[in-house]
């Protein structure tokens, strides 16, 4: 009676430890839910912004690709040489119009900048135009200014053009080389320095994007991998732990057995 009395009281103390270590295992359950639950949405987030990242620069690239490098890529005005300024002269004044509020539309005047260069790498004589929408819009003249109420200001402003390709008698422009155009250009608008500027943003961003979404999808692998190893070795832990109780839990009840004979 007394051996069984003394069993019971150390199976009543071993169920008591049992249950202090199951609720300190569930809260460790706990904790570990929270904080996989946490990393979970901060990973969601992470992977959600690098796509965002990715899909703003596609964004970007279409519409680049339909505008500047469209433009760029249409150009004829492909060869690049230098031009001797021949002449510089006002030889008309065009009309233009203006706004002046809504639905009211003004006329003014623009004096017209004829300008003559001779292109260097063949000799030939041929107008200056600013740019691709200048030729479009007026092949007679090297610059349109934008049309104002105010006609002082433009001829103003025309004048001191004049007077500076005067000056600045020798300058780059760009050309026809098949020669189906008898104008050069002054500045192209979309030139190959200002697409690879334009390209470089929307680059970066797909590269943020990407990094961003293997940086997380690295870190999911590594904590995996050192979940499996974690369980591994609490496996071993454990068998390693029963057995050792279980040949202490066999020498107290041979050593009980003793102690009661």
């Amino acid at each position: 009676m007394f051996l069984w009395a003394g069993s019971k009281g150390a199976q009543g103390s071993g169920s008591g430890r049992r249950s202090i270590y199951h609720k300190i295992r569930e809260y460790d359950i706990l904790e570990k839910r929270r904080t996989v639950t946490a990393l979970k949405a901060g990973e969601d987030r992470a992977i959600l912004l690098g796509l965002s990242m990715i899909l703003f620069s596609a964004m970007m690239y279409f519409v680049l690709g339909i505008t500047m490098v469209r433009s760029y890529s249409d150009s004829v005005w492909t060869g690049e040489s230098n031009c001797t300024v021949l002449n510089s002269t006002v030889v008309a004044e065009i009309n233009c119009s203006y706004s002046c509020g809504s639905e009211c539309r003004k006329s003014s005047r623009y004096p017209c900048l004829q300008v003559y260069v001779s292109l260097n790498s063949t000799g030939r004589a041929l107008k200056l135009s600013h740019n691709e929408e200048v030729y479009e819009a007026n092949p007679e003249c090297f610059y349109i200014p934008k049309c104002r109420k105010d006609h002082t200001l433009m001829n103003t402003i025309v004048m001191n053009i004049s007077e500076r390709l005067k000056t600045h008698t020798q300058v780059s422009c760009y050309y026809d080389p098949s020669e189906q155009h008898d104008a050069v250009l002054l500045t192209r608008l979309y030139g190959r320095r200002a697409i690879v500027t334009s390209l470089l943003w929307p680059t970066c961003t797909l590269v943020g994007g990407m990094l961003i979404i293997a940086m997380v999808k690295l870190t999911q692998y590594l904590s995996f991998l050192c979940e499996q190893i974690g369980r591994i070795k609490r496996m071993g832990l454990s068998s390693l732990t029963g057995n050792s109780q279980g040949m202490i839990g066999t020498r107290k009840y041979n050593g009980d057995i003793q102690d009661g004979v």
